[in-house]
């Protein structure tokens, strides 16, 4: 175990380095200098806590042990490789003053993470809170460290737990009591996973197209997807429903078909999203990355529907884990969501307890972002803002 005195020795060493890429193979760290490009590296403070939390280990730091990343009105960019659950995780942090409340994102599929365009959705957010996002196992720049076996199974109590231990990650490295915590789609049933398993560590919950029962929710959207093309006069897509049939099903391709058809009648009745949002950025936008951000979809995927009906995404039931929030829950739902439909998702809404809750119901929205249900994602993390402002000031 290396003491304080080298972990700041060895971040004094790793500041002087100016580089894209800087390895520490003795920790198994890898760190990428901060995203943001310009020429001039804003902070390298990742790579500090980077050494810190390789040497030391996450589970064993607390608080106390480390000073905050940078002080109230100071901005934060970073972006680099942390170890969480025993392997590189690639995790990217924004924000205009690290004074401001942390918010954890976690991001849906599985397999699509939000980093490499999260700026052109979050970017006005940064002026309110500290967002802090990852590319979950399996997924993205993680999925490309850390190239699984064909048969290494994706978990859902491994999801939970890295998700965890991001957290804490991140209340230790800025110096902050809890987290508020958001999820949205297959992220928003990984998120309650989390609220429940560690619910000390969060300010308040942001859910969005609350994935609550993966059977239910399914037999709800093909159900409504159906009467949709069967109302249109749609013989194709009708043809193709009911060769499936109704769920559930043991052909992994089946929800992808449903998905194809689903997506296009929510577009009928949506706003879409603004031109560009869903462009990669810089560092993301190359033949290497797109290549393992489809890799790591089809891996991801492909372990959340399982090879019968046996994946992730089956063995979904929230209710099974209780449902007694310990923080106050937001729940945001798109009207036109044939993935997660608001009749489900309400059902759950109006039977948990929590100390607080709020449901909003988005019209012309579905289960894909637009500017609508980011505007309201926003304006509910507004209205957790206060208190997470007053807890972490105490």
């Amino acid at each position: 175990m290396s003491s304080l005195h080298d972990v700041r020795l060895w971040t004094a060493v790793a500041l002087l380095f100016v580089a894209s890429e800087i390895e520490f193979p003795k920790w198994g760290l890898r760190v990428i200098t901060p995203h943001h490009s310009g020429g001039v590296v804003k902070n390298l403070g990742l790579i500090a806590v980077g050494l810190t939390l390789c040497i030391g280990g996450i589970a064993h730091a607390s608080a106390s042990d480390l000073a905050p990343a940078c002080a109230a009105g100071q901005a934060v960019h970073e972006a680099g490789f942390i170890t969480i659950g025993g392997i590189e995780q690639w995790v990217v942090v924004d924000g205009a003053d690290c004074g401001n409340p942390v918010v954890v994102i976690v991001h849906g599929g599985p397999g699509n993470p939000n980093t490499p365009f999260a700026r052109n959705i979050f970017d006005d957010w940064e002026n309110d809170f500290t967002i802090v996002q990852w590319d979950q196992r399996g997924s993205g720049k993680t999925y490309g460290a850390n190239r699984p076996a064909g048969d290494e199974p994706l978990t859902l109590q491994a999801l939970t737990t890295d998700g965890i231990e991001v957290t804490r990650y991140a209340i230790q490295r800025f110096g902050k009591r809890k987290v508020i915590l958001m999820g949205g789609s297959w992220g928003s049933a990984l998120a309650t996973h989390m609220a429940m398993a560690a619910p000390n560590l969060f300010h308040a919950y942001v859910g969005t197209g609350q994935l609550v029962n993966y059977q239910q929710d399914l037999e709800v959207g093909y159900a409504r997807t159906l009467s949709l093309a069967t109302a249109a006069g749609d013989s194709d897509a009708v043809t193709r429903l009911e060769a499936l049939g109704a769920p559930p099903w043991t052909d992994p391709r089946a929800f992808g078909i449903l998905r194809r058809i689903s997506r296009r009648y929510e577009a009928m009745v949506s706003e879409p999203p603004p031109a560009g949002w869903f462009t990669f950025g810089p560092g993301y936008d190359t033949p290497a990355y797109e290549a393992d951000y489809t890799a790591g979809e089809d891996y991801s995927f492909f372990n959340f529907v399982g090879a019968a009906n046996d994946g992730m995404g089956p063995r979904i039931d929230l209710r099974r884990l209780g449902m007694d929030f310990a923080m106050p829950v937001y729940m945001l739902q798109g009207e036109e969501d044939l993935v997660t439909p608001a009749e489900v998702s309400r059902a759950y809404f109006d039977d948990l307890s929590a100390p607080q809750k709020t449901y909003v119901a988005l019209g012309r929205t579905g289960h894909d972002p637009n500017r609508i249900m980011i505007d309201a994602q926003h304006e509910a993390l507004m209205q957790a803002r206060p208190e997470a402002v007053a807890t972490d000031g105490l």
